[in-house]
């Protein structure tokens, strides 16, 4: 047992560690990073091109994180025989404080709250937001996915259905693994987008500056999806604080 517990210390502090240098060295370098890369496209000729789908994408992602809440909230909501617009109403708070720190787990303690006032009790909350603030990674993984195809389709890199199935699946497991910090995601999915999609490091630097420029949308869905995740747990766990 005393092993164990050293071990799992041993990958706590290594964990604290990674979001540390991510959070403190290499995010406050990124601005810098994506001035440069939008540099070089200007010099190239390049930037109006870019700037333009960067304009699409972005409406394509938002409304694309827009359907998965409400699928999240139709699913959570038929199960649990509520009023699914409501209920993403009441999420609306977290939303919006994810929207402004771009962080996960800053968003916890409003996550945690407006989840409550959805009559989830607090043992179910205290246990599933915490957790899906570093698990639940849907609308990070959905932008992720939509930046590396538009960019395939952009520089004709391969881009079939096996092998962007290929890749949503072990980015689905990175995710798991990405800390809860701004720009973390982005960082995680670098290793999978390079040895399965081939980018190389102009097409990896184009990805974190298409993803740092909407880091909040993603967040946004992250935290407010979780709230459907503690309904549906409080649900089948039959815990209801009325």
């Amino acid at each position: 047992y005393g092993n164990l517990q050293s071990l799992r210390n041993l990958a706590v502090e290594f964990k604290d560690v990674v979001a540390r240098v991510i959070a403190k060295a290499i995010i406050p370098l990124l601005p810098l990073y994506i001035f440069g890369i939008f540099l070089n496209m200007t010099s190239s000729g390049q930037v109006y091109r870019i700037m333009v789908v960067f304009a699409y994408i972005i409406m394509v992602i938002f409304v694309l994180h827009i359907l998965i809440l409400l699928y999240s909230y139709a699913v959570a909501g038929a199960i649990t025989r509520r009023n699914p617009l409501r209920l993403l109403a009441n999420m609306l708070p977290a939303y919006l404080t994810a929207l402004g720190t771009s962080s996960s787990a800053a968003t916890i303690p409003v996550t945690f709250a407006q989840t409550i006032r959805n009559k989830v009790s607090e043992g179910v909350a205290g246990f599933v937001v915490p957790l899906c603030a570093t698990i639940h990674m849907s609308g990070s993984a959905m932008k992720i996915t939509c930046c590396a195809l538009t960019i395939c389709l952009l520089n004709g890199m391969p881009h079939d259905f096996g092998t962007f199935l290929h890749f949503i699946l072990i980015l689905g497991i990175v995710m798991v693994a990405a800390p809860g910090v701004p720009g973390g995601s982005i960082m995680a999915a670098l290793a999978p987008l390079a040895s399965i999609l081939g980018f190389d490091a102009d097409a990896q630097a184009l990805m974190i500056a298409l993803y740092i420029a909407m880091d909040s949308f993603g967040t946004a869905c992250n935290v407010t999806g979780d709230g459907a995740i503690a309904l549906i747990i409080n649900k089948m766990f039959g815990r209801k604080d009325e």
